[in-house]
This record gives C-alpha cells, structure tokens and sequence, in this order.
C-alpha cells in the first residue's frame, strides 16, 4: 500500500471516529491529510469507497489484535479474548462501536458498507464458537453467544461508564461464564477485581 493511500485510510478513520461518517467530508479528508484532491481520487472513487476500506481495515487490526492475545494465552482463550477486547476498548474504541455507527449511518443504502460492518458482528459470533469447539465445549454455540453478547456489551457500556468499569465488569462475567460452561456458578461479586 502506498504511504499516501495509507495516510488518507489513517485520517479518514481519526476523523470518522472523532466526528461521525455524516459529520466529515472528503475535504477535510483531504485537508487533514495534506494531499491533492486527485490523490484522493486516484485510490478511492467515493466516500463509500474510503469508508468501506476504512472499516476493513480497522476490522483487520482488531482480529490481529485479538489473536495476538489469544496465541499467547492458549490455556484460557476465552478470557484472553476478553482481555483482548477490554484493551481494544481502551486505546481505539473509547468514544463507541465504529461498526455500530456504519451500521446506523448506511442502513439501506447502496453500498456494501452494512454488510462490512454487520459482516464483523457476524465474524466475532463465529470467532467464539471456533473458540468453544478448540476447547472440546458441549455447549459451545450458547457459550459462543453470550461471550459475544458480552463483549458487545461491553462496548456499549464502555461509553457509558467509562473503559475501565467496563472491564472490570467484563471480566468478572467473563469468569462466570467459563466457570458456569464447566459446572461451576460463583457469585459475580466475588470475581470483580478489587472488590
């Protein structure tokens, strides 16, 4: 990839996430990014073009982000995951879900927008219950659901309480689930960190 088309796909996602897909317009893309109109043109033939490739691309840094954590915790993956997710939360979704707000924005249009963003909802259902099959789980479609139920959340409660609430809750109720998937039920009082 070009460092010019890098540079536009890493403004364009700064100012999507700070200012909504609605509330920024390719000129102050292109402004922000201090490229020529034609450069921006050159890579990306519309808006939804730039938006599209956007939202693939912070979909591809979040799956490397998670995987990263799971390989190196194979004993418990599903708290790895979670862990994972929390921190995503801290550094590059602390303002809400990207994915979310395509979905809202682009609901019916013509482009291939919602399904990029209904695709990664749709990815991490399917990332848990790969999880909970690897981990010989009997269960393993119901635990899939509630860990994406979780870490969804999660993400909602994050704007709303802040990130670090967020995943001490998320944590605890991470702990429940995996000990419940095993016969096991703790209250979630006693699994809050610091509590």
């Amino acid at each position: 990839m070009s460092v010019k088309k890098e540079n536009l796909l890493e403004t364009a996602e700064t100012l999507f996430y700070k200012y909504g897909f609605r509330g920024v317009g390719l000129k102050q893309i292109i402004t922000e990014a201090n490229v020529a109109t034609m450069t921006l043109y050159n890579h990306f033939d519309s808006k939804a073009h730039l938006v599209e490739e956007v939202l693939k691309k912070r979909e591809a840094r979040y799956w490397s982000y998670l995987d990263s954590f799971i390989d190196s915790n194979t004993d418990n993956p599903f708290m790895a995951a979670v862990e994972a997710h929390n921190k995503w939360l801290k550094e590059y979704s602390y303002k809400g879900d990207m994915f979310m707000r395509a979905i809202e924005d682009y609901a019916g249009t013509d482009n291939n927008i919602e399904s990029i963003a209904r695709g990664h909802k749709e990815k991490l259902l399917h990332y848990f219950e790969e999880l909970a099959k690897m981990q010989s789980v009997d269960n393993w479609k119901e635990l899939a659901i509630q860990f994406t139920l979780l870490l969804e959340g999660t993400t909602s409660m994050a704007t709303l309480i802040g990130s670090e609430e967020a995943m001490k809750y998320s944590i605890a109720m991470a702990r429940m689930l995996v000990s419940s998937s095993s016969g096991r039920r703790k209250n979630i009082n006693t699994l809050i960190p610091g509590r």
